[in-house]
């Protein structure tokens, strides 16, 4: 990406570093969801290194942001991204899979700081941030709950009931981020259960909706702080569309890459042509 924003620069180089401890993380286990790290790096990146009020040392921190993974298969994506935010220390990535381990395979509060929920099964994230958010809200605590989820999860009813009840409670602090790559387990997600048109459908529910290209850094930051920015209690979503396997040519390329196989030689294949393109940041 070319751009003279200082911003996305230093974003891009983020998500870059994202990447990059995925495939790190990956290696050790010869397996994981990587390709769904790939292309959530960008938006995990405007979110952990731009967006979220967090500290670190300091995950029970009552004034901090909630940041829900309920697709708890992307947990190696959120587990880079909290070490590119300095949050967890990158050494611990190579314990990850591991027994003892606090970055389990999926998502579990109960092992990794900065872990709001254990995701999964999925459709539970988003109702489970709407309880937050109403906790947050009687509280007098004015945090974001953001819920990042999937959307094979659009096909669960659970889903849209919650959708429902964030707008009939005015849940202005919840933001939802979508991650629409349309690939889930059993196929193409719109194949799998038809979800379009989105952006109607949760305009339909009361949510204020952006959609952007979830792989374009400076698309990601704007729809971040417009949903941020905006006043009112409408609950705000953004649709991303994403391409698994983004910066990763033999792996965007794959067919079926929900859990896709990486041969052992292909993760330093992966890692060296990552190395080999990475983003300059302008001091």
């Amino acid at each position: 990406m070319h751009t003279s924003n200082p911003v996305v620069q230093r974003l891009t180089h983020s998500a870059w570093k994202i990447r990059r401890f995925a495939l790190r993380m990956g290696e050790v286990q010869g397996q994981g969801y990587i390709a769904q790290a790939l292309g959530m790096a960008d938006i995990l990146a405007v979110a952990y290194c731009h967006a979220l009020n967090v500290k670190a040392g300091a995950p029970d921190w009552a004034q901090r942001d909630r940041f829900l993974l309920s697709h708890g298969h992307y947990a190696i994506a959120h587990y880079a991204a909290l070490i590119v935010a300095g949050l967890l220390p990158e050494e611990e990535l190579e314990t990850y899979g591991c027994d003892d381990s606090r970055l389990p395979m999926s998502g579990m509060a109960k092992y990794t700081p900065h872990m709001e929920i254990s995701g999964g099964s999925l459709g539970q994230g988003l109702a489970i941030g709407v309880g937050i958010a109403l906790g947050l809200r009687h509280q007098g605590n004015a945090a974001f709950v953001y819920n990042s989820m999937s959307d094979g999860e659009l096909d669960e009813g659970s889903t849209w009931e919650a959708a429902m009840g964030a707008a009939h409670h005015g849940l202005g602090h919840l933001i939802c981020l979508v991650d629409v790559n349309n690939q889930q387990a059993d196929g193409p997600s719109g194949q799998v259960m038809r979800f379009e048109p989105l952006e109607d459908k949760w305009r339909a529910f009361g949510w204020h909706v952006q959609r952007v290209d979830g792989n374009d850094l400076a698309s990601v930051l704007q729809a971040f702080d417009t949903a941020r920015q905006l006043h009112g209690d409408q609950p705000r979503v953004i649709l991303f569309d994403t391409l698994m396997g983004k910066g990763i040519p033999f792996i965007e390329t794959r067919e079926k890459n929900h859990f896709t196989r990486v041969d052992p030689h292909e993760w330093q294949q992966a890692i060296a042509f990552l190395d080999a393109n990475e983003p300059g940041v302008q001091p």
